[in-house]
């Protein structure tokens, strides 16, 4: 029957000897003056871009100052903030075209001096895929034998007396026709 009693006063004694342990591991206070400082996280989108795109930048970590200036080594300038809703900042920045296809970091720092923010974005380079034959429509595999031997042969001497000598037949057709509407029926 002692046991109970002993084991509660003990798990007691252990609570109050653990409560004021987390107090004292805690960072000391800072200074006065400094209780205003933030830092934060800054929102790229997209995260991942080609060199001269344009980046979208959100920061919230400004508070009162509603200013802010970005920078990147992947800028092609400064990006400055302007107050975008109740909560942040917004700028957009474009990537200079020498950009080198790697991680770059994103720093901003609000005007008051009383908040930064970091974040990263990722310079790639597109190469646009070509086809390394591209497909001649029609006629499967012929069209290639086809087009070479059209191109190598061309019209000759051949193709243009057979086109003169059509063209005169159907010369001669026009005139007989012709000459037959004038004269009218035979009969009358």
């Amino acid at each position: 029957m002692r046991s109970i009693p002993l084991t509660f006063c003990a798990a007691a004694a252990a609570a109050l000897i653990a409560v004021p342990a987390p107090a004292a591991l805690a960072s000391p206070a800072a200074p006065a003056g400094d209780d205003d400082r933030r830092t934060g996280t800054v929102s790229v989108t997209p995260s991942t871009i080609a060199p001269g795109g344009k980046v979208e930048l959100w920061v919230d970590v400004c508070g009162k100052g509603r200013e802010a200036t970005g920078n990147s080594d992947a800028f092609s300038s400064e990006a400055h903030f302007r107050p975008a809703d109740d909560k942040g900042l917004f700028a957009e920045a474009r990537i200079r075209d020498d950009a080198e296809p790697r991680s770059y970091d994103v720093w901003v720092t609000c005007k008051d001096g009383r908040g930064k923010a970091t974040g990263t974005l990722t310079v790639i380079h597109h190469s646009r895929p070509s086809p390394a034959a591209p497909v001649k429509a029609g006629g499967g595999g012929t069209a290639t034998l086809a087009e070479r031997s059209t191109e190598a042969e061309g019209p000759g001497t051949r193709h243009a007396v057979i086109g003169l000598v059509l063209a005169a037949v159907a010369a001669v057709a026009v005139a007989l026709r012709s000459s037959r509407r004038r004269r009218g029926p035979a009969g009358s």
